[in-house]
């Protein structure tokens, strides 16, 4: 007797369809599952004959093979205990066929029967629909998370019984709970701009990055505010789209973080620890999971004390942040993760963080040595360089330079003119425009065209560094409402970036 049951196996950040194919024969009972699974798909085995049996069915004590096909595809982790332990009782009549054709089954098995939670759920039922199936039986945990998807109808079930009697008609399973009740809550008391004191400067680059999604690079002293700035982004940028907050969800479920919950509607805000490696940064493994970079898609990736990660590390984020994107290849396998993120990091200009001053005690090697850990094609990828120092007592004792509600409307306003204007591009802000739409986009007038002309002329932008200058521009030009890019919007930008091309110039040199 011949089974076929549908499910999926999780690559990279989306899922692959997966038959299960299981044939009973008369022989000395064996149980053999074949088709490139890890040890978690072939121990399932024993979690599939015990769950059967503990949830009140006869387990065949037969020759049992099964097939998970593409034989080629590699297939990783406990999802597919569910659709064996289907398959083997569909094999033996006791779930009937023509239902499990219009069907995906997805889920972990306890030994006792009981479903338990499983990543990337939201990924198989994007999968579902797109094989035109027209259902999909899971655990009950993950029924809110499934029920994101349009025209897929979700049975949860708490357990195989239930599966069992899902499959036969005789029940619904448990409906998903309402989307609304799985939205995440912010965590933590709530991160205000009023909080700031002085830094007006600083205030103004964070607002940019904020509406432009630019990269942004604070640098000053120790204590003078850079953390605080950089925590503070999150309260002023604006809020996820259905689609963004689909893709920050399905990436959350792939890694594991979200078992049970609902949409997610906070953007990402990742503050790795500067000890991290190259694959914890970007993703990899012998198995490629998603890193830091790809957890904070669509939000903020924040690195503290930039020049104390490892130089591989911070190397191998130039091409996410330019591509956004990232193909991890480990042998035969290749998984690609998307990599849209705001970069915001912070650093010292020199080891005890007080170059310049009387009190600084680093030689001219020292903190040469120190520049050099940021190397220019790194420094190139940078938007915004602001330079942050010790706030006036008169800035300290005044009130607050602005507030995080009045800002994130201005921000929200020059990202809705961003969205427009993108129409059809496939970019949604100023920082994810090519060349080709820097060019389309990017309107300047005489005055602004001129400056831009003078400052290559000097050697003070690389190539890439002059169409960063343009994205920045036209974000700054947004925030005004104008139309056109002039040289006070040009001006400013140009401004952020001078530091960055003088310190890549004298290392070069």
């Amino acid at each position: 007797m011949l089974a076929h049951i549908t499910t999926f196996a999780i690559h990279g950040v989306e899922s692959r369809q997966v038959t299960v194919e299981v044939d009973i024969r008369p022989g000395l009972p064996a149980f053999t599952i074949v088709g490139l699974g890890d040890r978690a798909v072939r121990e399932s085995r024993e979690r599939v004959r015990s769950a059967i049996l503990n949830s009140g069915f006869e387990f065949p004590a037969r020759r049992i093979t099964v097939n998970l096909a593409p034989a080629a595809l590699r297939k990783e982790g406990p999802g597919f205990d569910l659709a064996i332990a289907c398959g083997v009782l569909a094999a033996v009549g006791e779930l009937p066929a023509s239902v499990l054709e219009r069907v995906a089954i997805f889920g972990e098995l306890a030994l006792g029967g009981e479903l338990r939670p499983c990543r990337g759920v939201l990924a198989v039922a994007e999968g579902a629909v797109a094989a035109g199936l027209g259902g999909l039986v899971l655990p009950a945990v993950h029924g809110r998370e499934a029920a994101l998807v349009d025209g897929l109808g979700v049975h949860g079930a708490i357990g195989l019984a239930e599966v069992v009697a899902i499959l036969r008609g005789e029940s619904d399973g448990q409906p998903p709970p309402p989307d609304d009740d799985g939205a995440t809550a912010p965590l933590g008391p709530a991160l205000d701009l009023a909080d700031v004191r002085g830094h007006g400067g600083p205030l103004r680059a964070l607002a940019i990055a904020a509406a432009g999604g630019h990269n942004l690079l604070l640098a000053g002293p120790p204590g003078t505010g850079k953390t605080m700035l950089a925590q503070r982004l999150s309260s002023i940028l604006p809020p996820l789209s259905r689609a963004e907050a689909i893709e920050v969800t399905r990436i959350q479920g792939v890694a594991g973080m979200r078992p049970g919950g609902g949409l997610v509607t906070e953007r990402p805000f990742r503050a790795p620890h500067h000890t991290i490696s190259a694959s914890g940064l970007v993703g990899g493994g012998s198995q490629p999971m998603p890193g830091e970079a790809t957890l904070a898609h669509n939000g903020v990736l924040f690195l503290d004390e930039l020049a104390e990660f490892a130089r591989p590390a911070l190397e191998a984020l130039r091409q996410p942040l330019e591509d956004g994107r990232v193909a991890i290849v480990r042998g035969q396998r290749r998984a690609v993760f998307p990599t849209r993120f705001m970069l915001v990091a912070s650093t010292n200009p020199c080891p005890c963080g007080y170059a310049g001053m009387s009190r600084c005690r680093c030689g001219e090697a020292d903190i040469a040595r120190y520049r050099r850990r940021l190397s220019g094609p790194l420094l190139d990828r940078l938007d915004l360089l602001v330079d942050v120092q010790r706030p006036t007592p008169a800035d300290f004792a005044a009130g607050p330079v602005c507030r995080s509600a009045v800002e994130r409307e201005r921000v929200v306003a020059a990202r809705a003119r961003q969205v427009a204007r993108l129409d059809g591009t496939g970019a949604s802000c100023n920082a994810h425009l090519d060349g080709a739409l820097v060019r389309r986009h990017v309107a300047l007038d005489p005055a602004a065209a001129a400056v831009l002309r003078r400052a290559y002329e000097r050697g003070a932008l690389s190539p890439r560094g002059h169409d960063r200058v343009l994205r920045v521009a036209r974000t700054i030009a947004d925030l005004e409402d104008a139309g056109t890019v002039g040289a006070d919007h040009l001006l400013e930008a140009l401004s952020f970036r001078q530091d960055v091309a003088e310190g890549s110039e004298e290392e070069a040199a």
